[in-house]
């Protein structure tokens, strides 16, 4: 199998830089042994203004299939059929990607310590591979390829010429061209999409392919329109894979929409005693009521308690964390349809376990839905809903993401009912073992005062068409007011005409912040 990279250059900027990027002298030709066969550098070309490397490997057939035992370990599905005739030697595939990651790392990785100016440059390339396998067809190469900046060039190669009634193959001939990519990304697309395209691997995938593609994709796989295609064919169709490298990717494009890092977005905490009240810790042994029933139950019995009144039968637990309200919603048949959502996959995953999806009976597990979504985003899915709950959510944003929870929840998913809890930061003089001016959670943003709360929510709802009405949770000291303050926002008859002008302000402020 056979591949070839060209760029051209000026006197300033010569063609021959190619050679310091692929850390391949211009002048050798090179051979390095690998797990299947020998692979080959050579330059056919190299001056000033243009310089082309090829790199050739040869498959040894018999150490591929001594190697392999059938698809995924032995090669393409047509090995099974035929051991040692078939495509493998000829056709481009894993075999040449992983050739092209081995004897290219350094570039691959971005790396040039003679010329470390390099890498990051972007220069005219041109890749042609006269032999690859395409399943999917020219049109699925273009989908592949285009968004990533090149300029494709792909012929369906004839299954026979001196037939052509037979039709085109299923392999084709291509030419990638840009002038917008640097060495390394364009590294990165081939190791990734050669055996996309292929839909096959000779070799056992395992969990650390996932790594590998999201260190190959970083930077442009989640945003590529066909992003679950290629994850799905990469990991040769293995689902548990490729559904955590899915949820992978997703983190990686909130965080990059958010201007933050991974570990902010997912930041969910551990699963202890502690998390099922941010409070207990500060809990004394004269509060004898609240050890009885902790403030967590009763937030949850609060809310529970509303949405009952509201007549809300399909519910959404925004920010569901590890699913605590989710659980208590399933027990209560007048809710049909429940739907927690959080930006922490970690999250999902213990509630997943806490509501033990995996053994839980068809009747049951239809009324109920974990997926991951961002508050500070509009989500399509989130829409046509009897109420939505933000039990202890908002503080945990910075406040200027505020005006974008407020428009994805309120003008664009626009329940019904809306439930939205959060500390009374007066009452935290009660917490005997809460330092002066620190937070109930070291994650939380800020808390806010009962009149800073009702002047936030009031503003809401006037905005967006709503009526709100405040219920304390916990104890209410005359002097400090309750431990949570709970808004309940409510539809308002005129809301639906009312808030067409202030809806489009809003998501403007939303998209600013």
């Amino acid at each position: 199998m056979f591949l070839t990279i060209s760029t051209t250059g000026t006197p300033e900027r010569p063609a021959t830089d190619l050679g310091f990027l692929l850390h391949k002298h211009p002048d050798k030709s090179q051979a390095f042994s690998t797990s299947y066969g020998k692979a080959h550098v050579l330059y056919p070309e190299a001056d000033v203004e243009r310089c082309t490397a090829a790199l050739l490997l040869e498959v040894d057939a018999v150490a591929l299939v001594r190697r392999g035992k059938g698809k995924g370990r032995g090669g393409a599905p047509d090995a099974a059929l035929a051991q040692y005739v078939n495509d493998r030697p000829y056709a481009a595939s894993s075999l040449l990607a992983v050739a092209l990651n081995d004897v290219f790392s350094s570039a691959v990785r971005g790396q040039c310590k003679a010329r470390p100016e390099l890498p990051e440059q972007t220069r005219p390339l041109r890749v042609e591979i006269p032999a690859l396998p395409a399943r999917g067809g020219p049109d699925l190469v273009v989908k592949l390829f285009e968004p990533l900046g090149w300029t494709v060039t792909v012929e369906a190669v004839a299954l026979d010429t001196e037939f052509p009634e037979w039709g085109a193959s299923r392999y084709v001939r291509l030419v990638l061209e840009s002038e917008s990519l640097t060495l390394a990304e364009a590294l990165r697309h081939l190791y990734v999409l050669l055996p996309v395209l292929d839909d096959t691997k000779h070799y056992w995938v395992s969990s650390d392919e996932v790594d590998k593609l999201l260190r190959a994709g970083e930077g442009w796989l989640p945003a590529h329109p066909e992003h679950q295609l290629i994850t799905s064919r990469y990991l040769s169709r293995r689902w548990s894979l490729t559904r955590q490298a899915m949820e992978r990717l997703e983190l990686v494009r909130l965080a990059e929409a958010d201007d933050s890092e991974v570990e902010e977005i997912d930041n969910a905490v551990e699963e202890t005693e502690e998390t099922e009240d941010g409070e207990a810790a500060n809990q004394t042994e004269g509060q004898a009521e609240e050890k009885a029933a902790p403030l967590a139950v009763q937030r949850r019995d609060a809310i529970l308690a509303a949405l009952r009144d509201s007549g809300a039968a399909r519910v959404l637990d925004l920010g569901c964390g590890q699913g605590q309200l989710v659980q208590a919603l399933l027990k209560d048949v007048r809710f049909t349809e429940i739907v927690g959502t959080d930006v922490s996959m970690r999250a999902l995953t213990i509630a997943s376990r806490r509501l033990k999806l995996d053994r839980m009976g068809e009747r049951q597990a239809s009324r109920v839905q974990l997926f991951q979504s961002s508050l500070a985003y509009t989500d399509k899915r989130l829409k046509g809903y009897d109420a939505a709950v933000l039990c202890e959510v908002i503080e945990h944003l910075d406040l200027p993401r505020l005006p974008a929870l407020e428009y994805a929840v309120f003008g664009s998913a626009r329940p019904r009912t809306v439930l939205v809890t959060t500390p009374n930061v007066e009452y935290n003089v009660r917490w005997e073992t809460l330092p002066a001016g620190h937070a109930r959670h070291s994650d939380h943003r800020f808390e806010w005062t009962r009149e800073e709360f009702r002047a936030w929510a009031g503003r809401v709802a006037e905005r967006h068409g709503y009526d709100v009405e405040f219920v304390p949770v916990g104890p209410d000291d005359p002097e400090v007011g309750p431990p949570t303050q709970m808004a309940v926002f409510e539809m308002s008859t005129a809301g639906t005409t009312t808030t067409t002008t202030s809806t489009f302000t809003n998501e403007k402020e939303a998209k600013a912040a």
